[in-house]
């Protein structure tokens, strides 16, 4: 794991390293980010709908394969997610796009 990963792991996404409270919070909901560039991270989904979070998401980034680009994450059909709060579900990287 390189320091840009080990930076970014357990942080929320869009908190900067030195952001006062940069990781989760306990009355927060979130989903775990798996593979891909921000693995590790954090999203927070506090009150996303499950038709939201099934779309999956294009978060920018810096570390992806476009520097500047978006990094796409998915939910996996058929995987269950938790009530809230804490991490109630996963995400998974399918690709980058510029």
């Amino acid at each position: 794991m390189n320091g840009d990963e080990q930076l970014l792991r357990g942080r929320v996404y869009g908190h900067d390293h030195d952001d006062p409270h940069p990781c989760a919070l306990p009355h927060r909901t979130y989903a775990a980010l798996t593979g891909g560039p921000l693995d590790g991270l954090l999203l927070d989904i506090t009150g996303w709908r499950a038709d939201e979070i099934d779309g999956g998401v294009a978060l920018q980034t810096e570390l992806g394969r476009f520097p500047g680009g978006r990094a796409l994450y998915d939910a996996r059909p058929g995987e269950t997610r938790g009530p809230g709060p804490g991490v109630a579900c996963r995400l998974y990287h399918s690709g980058d796009t510029p």
